[in-house]
């Protein structure tokens, strides 16, 4: 099993009520497999810049080795978190496990960021509302199925059932970037290509999109605002929030650790009481993760919160319903509402 770089993420808000699911990321975009990207960001598979690499090929996954005689062309994930991957890597899914529909899905429980992706490429739903359907799986026919072992889309459980009838891997999404998991994806499926091309893509957006923005001159702190009676999040810079906003050459302000109530450490965000918001929130800025223009309201109309130097100069800003989870896809949205903020 390959050592990775713990860098945990978590659902929020929205995400939390629909999902509750654990996941990775750090932002990243995809280049046209052709080599650029088309206006909405995606890329079509026609062109694909996958290299199949030798085969039969041995890989390692979370529970194991696998070997797979032939490039898979018919994958199934029972992971909705890894989906967005393989679709930014442009891996032949055809179906795909799906959540709840909730306003961060379209309705039919695909993720809002990169379900029209999953429209035009025809994925399926695997089966609704994650409840593991063994016969649904049958019935996909899959050539590989993508398991995670972590978070609420977990099938785990089910791996030693699924692995006996298909070639599986396990993948561990909390525990590593989306752009390593893109990377252990590319090796699996003989993506390598693609996988190195969705990262190169998303940096080259990244550095654009830095290029467009006056970042405030006191930095800002990242906070998933919850509302009264629940703590709050406040990004730590080793998480991937923090990465990216600090890619776009913003500063990021942490919470004192002494503030913290979090039980177990991590490193993507700190909890706070709603009490002590205002002494976690540093620099002049505050973005809202999942965010929209009524959480903006709700936050600065908080009394708690009223000498905040963020609301006494209007200096709040949303991120977006997708921006619970750090993906190919909806960093690029990510970084889109940071454009709108300061640009």
């Amino acid at each position: 099993m390959r050592a990775r770089p713990a860098r945990l993420f978590t659902t929020f808000a929205a995400a939390l009520a629909a999902v509750t699911l654990t996941a990775c990321s750090g932002g990243a975009s995809q280049s046209d497999q052709s080599g650029a990207a088309d206006e909405s960001g995606t890329t079509s598979q026609s062109g694909s810049a996958s290299d199949s690499g030798e085969w039969p090929r041995t890989i390692t996954h979370e529970k194991g080795e696998l070997e797979l005689d032939s490039q898979p062309e018919r994958i199934v994930s029972t992971s909705i978190s890894a989906t967005g991957t393989l679709l930014a890597i442009n891996a032949p899914v055809v179906a795909s496990a799906a959540t709840s529909p909730s306003d961060i899905t379209d309705d039919k429980g695909f993720f809002s960021q990169w379900a029209d992706v999953a429209d035009e490429r025809g994925v399926e739903v695997l089966y609704p509302n994650l409840e593991f359907d063994l016969e649904s799986l049958i019935a996909a026919d899959p050539d590989l199925v993508v398991v995670s072992t972590s978070g609420a889309d977990s099938t785990i459980d089910n791996y030693d059932q699924i692995a006996a009838q298909f070639p599986t891997i396990a993948v561990d999404y909390s525990m590593q970037t989306w752009q390593d998991l893109a990377q252990e994806l590319g090796e699996a499926t003989g993506h390598e290509a693609d996988a190195t091309a969705a990262v190169d893509d998303f940096d080259d957006y990244t550095s654009q999109a830095a290029a467009r923005i006056t970042a405030p001159a006191g930095g800002a702190s990242i906070v998933s605002f919850n509302g009264s009676g629940a703590d709050q999040g406040v990004a730590k810079k080793t998480g991937p929030h923090a990465q990216l906003l600090e890619s776009l050459g913003v500063e990021v302000h942490e919470a004192p650790e002494d503030l913290d109530t979090s039980e177990q450490a991590r490193s993507d965000f700190a909890f706070v009481t709603l009490e002590n918001l205002s002494r976690a929130i540093g620099g002049e800025s505050v973005f809202l993760l999942t965010g929209t223009d009524d959480t903006v309201n709700a936050f600065e109309s908080e009394p708690v919160l009223a000498n905040v130097p963020a609301v006494t100069s209007s200096q709040v800003y949303p991120l977006g319903p997708t921006s619970f989870r750090i993906d190919y896809y909806s960093g690029k949205q990510f970084v889109d509402a940071v454009v709108e903020a300061l640009g």
